[in-house]
């Protein structure tokens, strides 16, 4: 935003002054005109320059930072994403954030308000037409034909994590630069790979504490019965079309199933009048989607039908879906999607290759983990805190911390510190049970004074056998605890 100053003081008149007044002294009024005329100008361009530099003190609007308050949610994230890879056996991979834009058209498709609205796309200074990534699937498959990997033992099962970016609307839980985590399996069209996809994704997320969740399913059938189901939906949606709103209209022509996914009142209620996809499924897609429910019942994965559920971009065929949490009141907060997607290799160029995917919103993860008040992730702690006074110290003091974190023992330190009392200060308030401490005469006699915080004792060591000690002591302070425990619980019953 500029600012724009007028004043009429400024606007001096042009008619000639009277021969008899020039010798008299300017008004009063007449040198602020004067002042106002030569300053004007230059406040406006420090204000300005003031309001440029408050906007790059702030991300563009749709962005913003992951401060370290917020990362013991993002890190529990990680963690259970980590450990679902290791489980199901996905490989990672990562992909440009940028792309040439006709692979992110023609694989998400015309008319889809990925591509329409929220796609960020630019040319470059070489001239090449080129989006940043508004999902992983399009580089995926890419890569995918690129690197030769249908040569690969089937299935091949790949993950991918980052940020990607849409010109959507922000609002709560949706950026224009966000977080997925994305996995895809390649080279399988048999539907225990849908159920087993759908039971990663339940996985993940309860892991991170979301008990109460939701999967929407639906069949789009092939590419052909798609297209036959189309002409249907046009036919019905025409003798309405002055009831559909702007954008739907322009669907009758680009992308007839986008519109029973709108979000428009008017448009949701002539949606469930339409004729329902399931209806006209072709018979292989009919028997894969019973197959899929039998698969989530033998799971006991909870599920509901959604005739009206094709999600937002081209590739999909046959199985879809969506994730939403919800809470004790009813409310539904959407976590991602996927499905199936059994032509887009071939549709690249590729040999043809069954493949199916999904997404989870990181972003999303994270809010409804707050909004529900889960768990956060606990980093471990250091148990033990290295202490020194003097120069000669400070500088020994570097190889014992190296040489305690390779042996696995995590260590703090405050090699700013100068006094030892205000080191010991940091100890207490981290709650370590062993502080090491060295001095100017421990640095020369290459010992240490192990103090244990829990008992009080304290003994001097050499430091060859510094790991050795250190390892007895917080033992001894395991075995000490758990005795604690034990009289405890003893004492209750």
């Amino acid at each position: 935003m500029f600012l724009h100053y007028y004043n009429a003081t400024v606007m001096i008149s042009k008619k000639k002054v009277p021969a008899q007044t020039k010798t008299k002294a300017p008004s009063a009024k007449k040198v602020t005109q004067k002042i106002d005329k030569k300053s004007a100008p230059k406040e406006e361009k420090k204000v300005a320059a003031v309001e440029k530099e408050v906007l790059l003190m702030q991300p563009p609007r749709g962005m913003r930072d992951i401060l370290p308050v917020d990362q013991p949610y993002w890190e529990r994230v990680r963690k259970a994403l980590a450990v679902a890879c290791q489980e199901y056996g996905f490989s990672r991979i990562d992909t440009p954030v940028v792309e040439y834009a006709n692979l992110v058209t023609k694989t998400i498709g015309e008319g889809t308000d990925v591509v329409d609205k929220e796609l960020y796309s630019f040319v470059t200074k070489g001239g090449d037409n080129v989006a940043l990534r508004p999902e992983f699937t399009a580089g995926i498959a890419r890569a995918y034909i690129q690197h030769g990997m249908s040569v690969l033992p089937k299935p091949i099962r790949l993950f991918s994590t980052g940020s990607v970016y849409r010109y959507d609307r922000p609002q709560e839980g949706r950026y224009r630069e966000f977080w997925q985590a994305n996995f895809d399996v390649f080279g399988e069209d048999d539907p225990i790979l849908d159920a087993q996809i759908i039971h990663l994704a339940q996985r993940v997320v309860s892991q991170l504490g979301l008990k109460h969740i939701e999967f929407r399913i639906n069949s789009i059938g092939t590419a052909e019965s798609r297209r036959d189901y189309e002409k249907i939906l046009v036919r019905h949606f025409e003798f309405q079309k002055q009831k559909l709103c702007q954008d739907c209209r322009n669907r009758l022509v680009a992308n007839p199933l986008r519109i029973l996914d709108c979000k428009e009142d008017k448009c949701a209620q002539l949606v469930i009048s339409a004729p329902k996809f399931m209806d006209h499924l072709d018979q292989e897609s009919r028997d894969h989607f019973k197959r899929l429910q039998e698969y989530l019942n033998e799971l006991e994965i909870s599920y509901v039908i959604n005739p009206q559920l094709v999600r937002g971009l081209d590739y999909y065929t046959r199985t879809v879906f969506e994730i939403y949490s919800t809470d004790s009141e009813g409310k539904k907060t959407a976590l991602g999607g996927g499905g199936r997607y059994d032509r887009l290799i071939q549709s690249l160029g590729g040999e043809e290759t069954p493949a199916i995917g999904f997404a989870l919103g990181m972003d999303r993860l994270v809010l409804e983990m707050k909004r529900l008040n889960v768990k956060l992730y606990q980093e471990s702690k250091p148990k033990v805190f290295l202490a020194q006074l003097g120069e000669l110290a400070k500088k020994k003091s570097l190889r014992l911390f190296s040489e305690l974190q390779k042996n696995g023992i995590l260590v703090a330190e405050s090699f700013g510190r100068g006094s030892l009392k205000s080191q010991m200060r940091v100890a207490n308030r981290l709650g370590v049970e062993v502080a090491l401490i060295l001095g100017q005469k421990e640095a020369l006699d290459e010992t240490v004074i192990l103090k244990d915080m829990i008992s009080g004792t304290q003994e001097t060591v050499t430091q060859d056998k510094l790991v050795i000690a250190v390892r007895k002591i917080l033992k001894g302070n395991q075995v000490v605890v758990a005795k604690r425990a034990e009289v405890i619980e003893s004492s209750d019953i």
